[in-house]
């Protein structure tokens, strides 16, 4: 459904985008994450025709959109970090408006009604924009950008500024629409992406640091294998033996006693699954093993060490130009 290929913007000297490249499938959902300035909007901004790139392409359901704009326009529903409202309309006036302006065939009342209530405005559909709260304001936001029925949707931070109930709101909109639209979602939220997103793309100073699935996002960093183990046996003794597996790195005791079993906290070394080790090792002394869990890192231990990676990189590099 998309293609970003090589994409570059240069402003001067300064790359905002430097050669990145995805896609996102028919009903899938992206979560687009990176820090203040790493060319999210940019990418968003030339995905929607906003904004021309220096070079690379993007395209929507086979159509380049620097060669048919008008085309692939209408296969995009757009909403910016500020949402476009006119404050003086009510919210049916507004989204009549944005029917003119796309120029959509449908029946218009049918087509409208259906949107409200998508996006539960039914109920405020004759107030005036400027007297909604944030929320509503949000949702009429999205409104909008489903007028015309398009294929894909671009939501630009859609949750910023709102309080925690208007956040699930959103979220949950934002899943529904999921199961009929490709969705591309950029969000400062973390626990926001990783609750509604099937897959994470992570860019900073205009580059793809990761691109995998949410449940596996993970292995962007490379991170040794974490186990959670609850073993039957004498607390010291098992924490020592544990200690002494072969492929393990790291061991702590992470649980309060039950009856007299402890949960113990184990990192392998990379590349090495010590798990057959661990049941030997228990089995050796009938410390029996109740569960064994595998940990993952969390989006937030990913986004921070990708992000703080390339940071120290960039430093390192200019520490070497001078």
């Amino acid at each position: 459904m998309i293609e970003v290929s090589n994409l570059v913007k240069a402003y001067g000297s300064l790359l905002a985008l430097d050669g990145i490249s995805f896609s996102a499938g028919e009903r899938e959902i992206i979560g687009f994450l990176g820090p203040n300035g790493a060319g999210k909007s940019t990418c968003l901004n030339i995905m929607t025709g906003y904004l021309s790139s220096t070079s690379g392409k993007v395209t929507i359901d086979g159509e380049d959109i620097s060669e048919k704009p008008e085309l692939v326009k209408k296969n995009i529903g757009f909403l910016p970090e500020q949402p476009p409202l006119y404050g003086d309309m009510t919210v049916f006036e507004y989204l009549s408006f944005v029917y003119d302006l796309k120029g959509v065939k449908f029946n218009r009342e049918k087509h409208l009604e259906e949107i409200l209530k998508v996006t539960r405005l039914s109920d405020v559909k004759k107030r005036l924009i400027k007297h909604l709260s944030k929320g509503y304001k949000q949702r009429v936001g999205i409104a909008q950008a489903l007028v015309g029925n398009p294929k894909v949707l671009i939501f630009d931070e859609p949750t910023v500024g709102l309080d925690p109930k208007q956040i699930i709101e959103v979220r949950n909109l934002i899943r529904t629409l999921g199961r009929e639209h490709t969705v591309i979602l950029s969000s400062h939220i973390l626990s926001e992406v990783q609750s509604v997103a099937d897959r994470i793309v992570i860019i900073n100073e205009g580059k793809i640091l990761a691109d995998e699935r949410t449940d596996s996002i993970s292995r962007a960093v490379n991170e040794s294998a974490r186990y959670s183990v609850k073993i039957c046996g004498p607390q010291k003794e098992v924490l020592a033996v544990l200690k002494e597996v072969n492929g393990v790195s790291y061991v702590e005791i992470a649980g309060e006693r039950e009856k007299d079993s402890f949960t113990y906290r184990i990192e392998s070394e990379n590349g090495y699954d010590m798990r057959k080790n661990l049941f030997m090792a228990m089995a050796e002394r009938a410390w029996p093993i109740i569960s064994l869990e595998t940990e993952s890192a969390s989006l937030e231990e990913v986004f921070i060490k990708l992000t703080d990676t390339g940071l120290a990189e960039k430093k390192q590099r200019r520490g070497g130009r001078r």
